[in-house]
């Protein structure tokens, strides 16, 4: 993704050439037609116009080596489980609001980082956007995770954060009406804003003190009322949740939720064979 991010700063720049040219173009197309096709996001409560006021919520840290544990245990990624855990939650919120999410999926805009870590120390951001689907309408934990890992096997290899930034780019050089378009056809797309951010392995010290826990808030945009901040640190691994205080007045409600959710995945991890006699 960075190598295309040079390219489009470079177009002079040869970079693919022959059959792989062929299929970065067929590739790019493909992507670009899903950008372009993308139908509005399923309805829900927490979907709607946005207001000023925001409400926060966070829960205590899984411990990491249980979550890549059972992971490895169910053939999927730290990744899978963590957002199999973020969909079960949030479908049971749904739930207990008195709505049905079956056959439900909603998308989380996941800011993808295209600078080159060589270039890390330069100012300024340079990040896409992709649109993960949620399956927040499947109550079995398990097909959950194996819609979860199907979804993020569809995205690996593709130009859909390229594209984005490529839009969001040219957003910023148009009149004001014409920005706010651009981002409410990105906000018409999706529910809710979501990052996955690894910290320090080891705890850090400050003025003699040891930080037990550490937290972030995703940024939203138009009218996007919910952003999930998934943070490792010192060997745990933290929900953190910020809502329109109108769309969702109790984000503890889908922070508790998370645990219980983890917990499923983690009694069937269990239950599975632990190895085999020779």
């Amino acid at each position: 993704m960075a190598k295309s991010v040079e390219l489009m700063a470079n177009p002079g720049q040869p970079m693919v050439e022959g059959l792989e040219a062929a299929r970065v173009g067929m590739q790019v197309i493909n992507d670009a037609a899903s950008l372009a096709l993308m139908p509005d996001d399923s309805p829900t409560s927490l979907k709607g116009k946005a207001t000023p006021g925001k409400r926060v919520a966070w829960g205590e840290p899984l411990p990491l080596d249980e979550v890549k544990a059972v992971g490895q245990a169910l053939g999927a990624s730290i990744n899978d489980v963590l957002l199999t855990c973020v969909a079960g939650a949030i479908g049971e919120y749904l739930r207990a609001r008195g709505e049905d999410p079956s056959g439900k999926e909603i998308r989380a805009m996941v800011p993808v980082n295209l600078r080159p870590l060589e270039q890390a120390w330069k100012l300024g951001n340079r990040f896409g956007l992709v649109p993960l689907v949620l399956p927040v309408g499947i109550a079995n934990p398990v097909a959950r995770l194996e819609a979860v890992r199907a979804r993020m096997n569809e995205l690996k290899g593709g130009y859909q954060p390229v594209l984005a930034f490529a839009l969001l780019a040219v957003a910023g050089l148009l009149i004001k009406p014409v920005q706010a378009s651009l981002l409410n056809m990105f906000a018409k797309k999706a529910t809710a804003v979501m990052t996955n951010v690894p910290g320090p392995k080891d705890p850090l010290q400050f003025c003699g003190r040891t930080v037990k826990q550490v937290m972030f808030w995703v940024p939203q945009s138009g009218d996007i009322g919910m952003g999930v901040s998934i943070l490792s640190y010192a060997g745990g691994v933290q929900f953190g949740l910020i809502t329109d205080d109108v769309l969702c007045p109790e984000p503890d409600a889908i922070i508790a939720g998370f645990r219980p959710e983890f917990e499923k995945l983690l009694t069937l991890a269990l239950m599975l064979p632990w190895g085999r006699s020779e």
